[in-house]
């Protein structure tokens, strides 16, 4: 009895694992399109001048994500958070600020409007227009983007290096 149930078991295992399929290489790309780890760093040419970097872990897409940046001791400096109609700035310590769109919680947490959905078209080497930007993604295949804003004031520099 205890041979046939172990006969059974086994023939289940090898009947079930026959039936799987790994997942399809699309599939896997789309996943890898969601999720962006790296540094980034954003300098404003305000008076005085503002400079940020940190790293950073990017998940979901530009209707609705998450944005965690790190400070280069490991520590989460904040997590930026949206979806369509609303976003919020996590800064810690229950301090959570909310905002009306993500373009007012960009503005607020870099002190320049960074287009949030033209940087995931960036990221993946679409060159997105957005008006007052200028990206260059000639190296965006060694994981390096860089964009410039010229219009509104003030100019502002953005620099993406993406963990390979």
């Amino acid at each position: 009895m205890r041979f046939l149930l172990l006969n059974a078991c086994l023939f289940a295992t090898v009947f079930i694992a026959g039936c799987a399929h790994p997942a399809s290489t699309t599939a896997l790309n789309d996943l890898k399109k969601e999720f962006w780890a790296g540094r980034i760093s954003l300098h404003v040419k305000t008076e005085p001048e503002q400079s940020f970097s940190a790293g950073f872990e990017l998940k979901g897409r530009s209707e609705r994500g998450e944005l965690t940046l790190i400070s280069p001791l490991g520590n989460v400096l904040g997590v930026l958070r949206w979806s369509p109609g609303e976003a919020e700035l996590d800064s810690g310590n229950r301090n959570i600020q909310r905002f009306d769109s993500v373009d007012a919680l960009m503005a607020q947490a870099t002190g320049a409007a960074v287009p949030l959905s033209a940087l995931f078209a960036w990221l993946q080497g679409d060159n997105a227009n957005v008006s007052g930007w200028s990206a260059d993604l000639s190296r965006q295949g060694e994981g390096r983007i860089s964009a410039r804003r010229t219009q509104p004031a003030p100019e502002a520099d953005l620099r993406v290096v993406l963990d390979q």
